[in-house]
């Protein structure tokens, strides 16, 4: 059982169109959806569940996604229209957690590279069965935003234990990317891209890969998974713009192509 705080329900936020009210009301009715604090094996998550959920999401939890979290689990009730529980665990250090090798372009601290399989074990080995006392043995998506999505990636690489990855606007510019990625494929069954269609175009030479490395990630993922389950999808803006509704999208496109399976 998860020791946790309730702190309050978790609502859409306020829209203009009687549209956005509506779907509001109807979501919160159908799922009673409520946000919870707690800590898991040493970190502090946050989870939004509902009753009866078929999915379990899970992303990272860093400052950005704090204050944007709430609005994130709203954008995906609205979008995918099936209860789900989103659990986001806190990361101490985002080069440190997640970056699968060392790149001087992300730090140059010796120890980045080092981190991110404990990461993944905090994962299967801490949080899943945690979850999974809770809520049952549900299907389970893991995702997450810039180095998030890079580790979600990495992580499918890894194990089976992720039916799909919701890859928002990953940071696949590191170094040697596309080589490992060709030399080990992916054990999801699907996968969700996306960029922001400005990304690329950034004056650092090492980030501005970032177009090629995703366009040849996704061009593998089709040998590797079929046309049918990965997509790529190009969002307007840079890389710091719009990132609840990025993946937010991210996880509703892999609760939707899950449900039709």
């Amino acid at each position: 059982m998860i020791s946790r705080k309730k702190t309050g329900c978790c609502y859409l936020s306020s829209s203009t169109g009687a549209k956005a009210q509506d779907l509001r009301e109807i979501m919160l009715s159908l799922y009673a959806m409520s946000h919870k604090t707690c800590t898991i094996s040493g970190r502090e998550c946050y989870i939004t569940d509902s009753v009866h959920p078929k999915y379990i999401l899970i992303q990272t939890l860093g400052d950005h996604e704090r204050a944007i979290f709430d609005r994130t689990a709203d954008l995906i009730a609205g979008a995918a229209g099936v209860p789900f529980v989103l659990a986001a665990f806190q990361i101490f250090g985002w080069d440190l957690d997640l970056t699968p090798w060392h790149d001087d372009a992300i730090n140059r601290k010796p120890e980045v590279g080092t981190r991110t399989g404990d990461t993944l074990r905090y994962v299967t080995e801490s949080l899943l069965p945690a979850l999974e006392a809770e809520y049952g043995n549900l299907p389970v998506i893991l995702g997450g935003y810039s180095l998030g999505g890079l580790f979600a990636i990495w992580s499918a690489v890894q194990t089976d234990r992720f039916a799909a990855i919701a890859a928002a606007s990953p940071s696949l510019w590191i170094r040697d990317w596309l080589d490992y990625a060709e030399a080990h494929p992916v054990q999801a069954g699907k996968v969700y891209l996306s960029l922001g269609d400005q990304e690329e175009h950034v004056k650092n030479r090492a980030i501005a890969r970032v177009g090629d490395s995703v366009r040849g990630e996704y061009e593998l993922l089709k040998t590797q998974l079929g046309r049918e389950n990965c997509t790529l999808v190009w969002n307007p803006g840079g890389h710091f713009q719009d990132g609840d509704k990025r993946l937010a999208a991210a996880f509703s496109w892999c609760i939707k192509e899950l449900e039709v399976k």
